[in-house]
């Protein structure tokens, strides 16, 4: 009933590429997860090398499954896979690197992830709020209600946007922390950056299929419309 062929237009190339994006970031770690570092730390020795050396008030704690590693600003804790924690790769220096490279954004109050951090409750409820305004107020042609959800839906959109240059900020200050602390040169250099490189298009995919979404939707309301 709501579906037109503005879909094939803007949200079928979209999850292509959110698709292509983690083929992408899948493939370059488990390459690079496979190249053990010159100096044979792993993810957890790294950790506990930087943390010192850059005064960071921060606790490392395991957590299940691939590719979960994150820093969390709310409890100061940098969480690590058992694959990052334990294995002496490049992807592990890369990948503890990189979230390092938040909570050094987190200490020195980086205005970016202060805000991206403020506005993420209105995103969680703006996210699954949005699209049933909007399809509610198709149902009962309520085009108000409807332009609504998708003022509402695009507030996650604003989220992915902000998203960008907190993470491309974080890779690289990860890179100057391998080079800081020589933990990794040369093609090891390199390959960290591919890892970190694959993980940021991820961060556009995600933001590309946001707005193709709300596109999707405000090409609904204009056919409506007219």
């Amino acid at each position: 009933m709501y579906f037109n062929s503005s879909y094939f237009i803007f949200v079928i190339p979209a999850l292509l590429l959110g698709l292509w994006a983690q083929m992408k970031v899948k493939g370059a770690y488990a390459k690079w997860t496979q190249v053990r570092n010159q100096r044979g730390l792993t993810g957890l020795d790294a950790a506990n090398l930087i943390i010192p050396r850059e005064g960071l008030q921060v606790s490392v704690e395991g957590i299940p499954g691939q590719l979960t590693d994150h820093y969390d600003p709310r409890t100061k804790k940098l969480r690590l896979s058992q694959g990052v924690a334990r294995q002496p790769s490049v992807a592990a220096l890369a990948i503890v690197a990189h979230e390092l490279g938040h909570a050094l954004q987190d200490s020195q109050g980086y205005a970016p992830l202060k805000l991206r951090g403020a506005i993420v409750p209105a995103v969680k409820v703006s996210s699954w709020v949005g699209p049933i305004l909007f399809f509610v107020g198709l149902l009962f042609n309520f085009v108000q209600l409807a332009w609504v959800g998708v003022i509402f839906f695009g507030a996650g959109a604003v989220f992915a946007l902000i998203t960008l240059p907190v993470e491309f900020n974080a890779s690289r200050r990860a890179l100057a922390l391998l080079q800081t602390y020589q933990l990794a040169d040369g093609e090891e250099l390199k390959g960290a950056k591919s890892v970190l490189d694959a993980a940021a298009l991820t961060y556009i995919a995600a933001l590309i299929q946001s707005l193709a979404t709300m596109l999707y939707y405000v090409s609904i309301l204009n056919r409506r419309r007219n």
